[in-house]
């Protein structure tokens, strides 16, 4: 299991998945005076310490993909379902991207914002994008190549 490639970017985007369900996505700074909102997957969080639950599609879209990729890792006997979870789990990751995108254009055009920056953690979805895809490229090799085998005899 572990010695396969797919498994180890898996495993990788697995790992960038629950990191960036632990990080904050976004900071928003008021004008004027006050501290900056910090949007994490699950909630907002003003200055005060006030929660707004605003971003929980974020997080939903996430923990749906955490088990997904812990289901592909296991079941590498099934290089067809493996396949099937990982483009479900990059399909997931792009939906993350997107509603991702809403919320922050959405949330930056307030009146009282007065700038707004991406977190580090925004970009994790990304990089599990790219590593979902290669796992899947992975996959449908070793399907080729068993195909390729069986062949030959």
């Amino acid at each position: 299991m572990i010695q396969r490639i797919q498994t180890l970017y898996l495993l990788v985007a697995l790992l960038l998945t629950v990191l960036c369900l632990c990080l904050p996505v976004a900071a928003f700074e008021p004008v004027g005076m006050g501290g900056e909102t910090l949007m994490l997957n699950l909630w907002e969080v003003d200055p005060d310490g006030l929660r707004t639950w605003d971003s929980w599609p974020l997080f939903a879209i996430l923990l749906l993909s955490c088990p997904l990729c812990i289901f592909a890792i296991c079941s590498y006997k099934n290089r067809k379902r493996q396949a099937a979870l990982c483009t479900l789990c990059l399909l997931l990751n792009v939906a993350w991207v997107v509603v991702y995108a809403a919320l922050f254009y959405l949330r930056a055009g307030y009146e009282d914002t007065e700038s707004s920056t991406i977190r580090f953690a925004a970009c994790l979805p990304v990089i599990s994008i790219i590593l979902y895809y290669m796992a899947r490229r992975g996959v449908k090799h070793d399907d080729k190549l068993i195909r390729d085998m069986d062949r030959i005899r």
